[in-house]
């Protein structure tokens, strides 16, 4: 029978996240995915990564007009979901190494995920 660990979630400061993004890579993290949510405060943002079967997330939690720094050239594999997030929601990622300018999805409205009232 396998046995699974507990998930982990730690909060980190936006200007946080790339070293310990870094820091998790060289500690042989993988990256597993990045999603957004809108919440009362404007955006949280998960990204979760596996070692040893122990799942990890990294919780990021930014006012709408904040930056975020792309992961990228950390996990080349971000760009998806930063163009995703960027796209659906209008969350500013900064240095993604692939960035569509908000046309990698075609979306009848922009941040439809996001819609402005």
């Amino acid at each position: 029978m396998r046995s699974y660990k507990e998930q982990i979630i730690e909060p980190v400061a936006a200007s946080d996240l790339l070293p310990t993004v870094r820091n998790m890579k060289a500690e042989g993290y993988r990256m597993l995915q990045i999603c957004a949510t809108k919440v009362s405060e404007g955006f949280e943002i998960l990204y979760s990564f596996d070692k040893d079967h122990e799942l990890t997330n990294l919780r990021v939690t930014i006012p709408e007009e904040e930056e975020v720094q792309s992961v990228t050239g950390e996990y080349w594999g971000a760009f998806i979901y930063e163009n995703e997030m960027h796209d659906l929601f209008g969350i500013k990622i900064v240095n993604n190494e692939l960035d569509y300018g908000g046309h990698f999805f075609k979306v009848a409205e922009p941040t439809p995920w996001n819609p402005k009232n």
